[in-house]
C-alpha cells in the first residue's frame, strides 16, 4: 500500500507540471513493460485528471494473448506437412535428418531429386549433349579446315537395303524346314515358314531341296515329299518354279547318284507323281529326247513316262511310293517278312535281307520276323537252314538293325508256343535246343538269362 501511495502522488505532481495521463500496469511502474504480477489479474490503470487510478477492464485480444504465451509447441513427423525454415514454430526436424533430407531447403518444388543427369560431379552429362560438338558450326578459313570430310558428313543420303540371302543360305534353310516337316508332317506350317524367307528369284531352290533330301530318305519321307508339293503348289511354288527345280535336278544326277544309286529311278517316280498330283504338264515328262540331258536324266524321264502310261491310270501313282511304316495292316506285314526270308534263304544275300528289312520300316515289329524265321528253321528241318538263319541273326544284332531286346521277344514267343508248335513238328524241342546253342557258339547276342529258359519236353 506504501507503494501504490507513492505512485500515486508521484503521477500528480507529474499532472500538476503538464504532462501527460500515464497508463499503469497493476504490479509494474510508470513505462514498464514487464510481466503482470500474478496476484494483479492483468488489469491497467489509467490516471485521470483528479488524480484517481481509474482501472481498465480485460478485452478478448487480452484473453487471446494470455493463452499464446502459455501454448506449447508439439513436435510434428515431417511426412505429415512441409518443413519449414529454422526459427518458425513449426520447424521440429532434427539437424541431421534435415541435413540428409532430399527436400527442397527453400520450400518449392514437389522435393524430388534432379532428372535428366545433366550436372553433378561425376556424370556425363544429359543424355544427347555428346550431339552438341557436332552441330557447331565448322569454320572455312580455319588452317585445318577438311573440305571433303565436311562435304562427306554434310552431303549423305541414306537408302535403305536389303541383303539378299545367298543360295546356299537358302538351301541350309530348306533343308532344316523339310526335316522338321519328316517329324510333324504338317504342310501348312512348311507353307508359313516359305512365305516371308524365299526371294522371287530363288523358288526352284525348294523342290530341287526337297526332293534331294527326300532321296536319301526312305519311302515314308517320299511319299511326304510329293504330298508337300502337291500342297504347296499355288501358294508357294508355281508350275514353272516345279519344272524349274526338276531341271536342276535332271543336270545335276549324276552327283546325287554318288550317294543314291537308284536317283534316277526315284526321280522318275517323283516326276512321274507330279504329273499325277496336276502340278506339272503330262508334256514334260514325255519330253525326253532333249539334248541338254544326259543318259541319266533320260533314264529318269523314261521311267516317268512308263508310270504314266500304264493302263490303270493315273490313280495308281498315289501309291507309287507305297503304305509304309505302322500304316499297313499287321497281315500284310507278316506277309512281307514271310516273303523277305524264302527269298533270303534262296540267294543267302544278306546285304538284300538288310534293305529290304530296312525299307519295312517297322522296328517295333521286328520280333515277329525272329518269331518268323525261328518257325521256319524249326519246319525245314535243315542244317543249312539253321546255318543261314543263325548268320542273318547275327548279323542283324551286330548292325543294330534288330535291338536285343526285339531279338530275346521274339525267342520268347517262340518258347511259349511251343506246346502247339510240337504238335506240328514233333521234333521241335531237339531243332530248337540245337539251333540255340548253333546261335550261341556264333556270337553273344542271346543272353543268358534266354538261353537258360530253353523250354523242355
Amino acid at each position: 500500500m506504501e507503494l501504490d501511495s507513492a505512485v500515486l502522488e508521484n503521477g500528480a505532481s507529474k499532472q500538476l507540471n503538464g504532462a501527460e495521463p500515464t497508463v499503469l500496469n497493476n504490479g509494474g511502474g510508470a513505462g514498464s513493460s514487464g510481466p503482470a504480477s500474478p496476484n494483479g489479474g492483468g488489469v491497467e490503470g489509467v490516471q485521470g485528471a483528479d488524480g484517481e487510478l481509474m482501472k481498465k477492464p480485460d478485452g478478448p485480444l487480452d484473453d487471446k494473448l494470455k493463452h499464446k504465451r502459455v501454448r506449447k509447441l508439439s513436435r510434428s513427423n515431417s511426412k505429415d506437412g512441409v518443413l519449414g525454415v529454422a526459427g518458425t514454430p513449426n520447424f521440429v526436424a532434427p539437424h541431421r535428418k534435415w541435413k540428409n533430407s532430399r527436400r527442397s531447403r527453400n520450400g518449392y518444388g514437389r522435393g524430388l531429386p534432379k532428372k535428366g543427369g545433366a550436372g553433378g560431379k561425376g556424370v556425363w552429362g544429359r543424355p544427347g549433349s555428346e550431339e552438341v560438338y557436332d552441330e557447331l558450326d565448322e569454320d572455312p578459313n580455319d588452317p585445318n579446315f577438311d573440305i571433303d570430310a565436311y562435304n562427306s558428313s554434310h552431303n549423305v543420303e541414306l537408302k535403305e537395303i536389303v541383303p539378299q540371302p545367298t543360295e546356299a543360305e537358302v538351301v541350309k534353310k530348306l533343308e532344316t524346314i523339310v526335316l522338321e516337316y519328316f517329324e510333324h508332317g504338317d504342310t501348312h506350317e512348311v507353307a508359313d515358314a516359305l512365305e516371308d524367307m524365299l526371294p522371287p528369284g530363288m523358288k526352284p531352290l525348294v523342290t530341287k531341296t526337297f526332293v534331294a533330301v527326300a532321296l536319301e530318305h526312305k519311302q515314308s519321307q517320299r511319299e511326304l515329299t510329293s504330298v508337300l508339293i502337291s500342297d504347296l503348289y499355288g501358294r508357294i511354288v508355281t508350275r514353272e518354279t516345279i519344272c524349274a527345280g526338276f531341271d536342276l535336278l535332271l543336270a545335276n544326277l549324276s552327283d546325287i547318284m554318288l550317294d543314291t544309286p537308284d536317283a534316277p529311278h526315284l526321280l522318275g517316280n517323283f516326276i512321274a507323281r507330279a504329273v499325277a498330283d496336276d502340278c506339272i504338264a503330262p508334256k514334260y515328262a514325255y519330253d525326253s529326247d532333249r539334248e541338254d540331258l544326259d543318259q541319266h536324266a533320260q533314264a529318269a524321264l523314261v521311267r516317268a513316262t512308263t508310270l504314266l502310261s500304264m493302263h490303270d491310270g493315273w490313280g495308281q501313282l498315289d501309291n507309287v511310293w507305297g503304305v509304309g511304316g505302322a500304316l499297313r495292316p499287321v497281315q500284310t506285314i507278316t506277309q512281307q517278312m514271310t516273303y523277305l526270308l524264302q527269298e533270303y534263304l534262296l540267294s543267302r544275300d544278306l546285304s538284300e535281307a538288310q534293305r529290304s528289312i530296312k525299307e519295312l520300316e517297322v522296328p517295333h515289329f521286328h520280333h515277329e520276323l525272329i518269331y518268323e524265321a525261328i518257325i521256319m528253321t524249326l519246319e525245314a528241318f535243315n542244317e543249312s537252314t539253321e546255318v543261314a538263319i543263325c548268320e542273318l541273326f547275327r548279323t542283324l544284332d551286330s548292325t543294330c538293325i534288330v535291338t536285343p531286346e526285339q531279338m530275346e521277344q521274339g525267342f520268347r514267343r517262340v518258347y511259349e508256343d511251343m506246346t502247339d508248335i510240337v504238335l506240328d513238328i514233333p521234333l521241335a524241342y531237339s531243332i530248337l535246343d540245337r539251333f540255340i546253342q548253333r546261335c550261341q557258339r556264333a556270337g553273344s547276342f542271346l543272353s543268358e538269362a534266354l538261353i537258360k529258359d530253353i523250354p523242355t519236353r
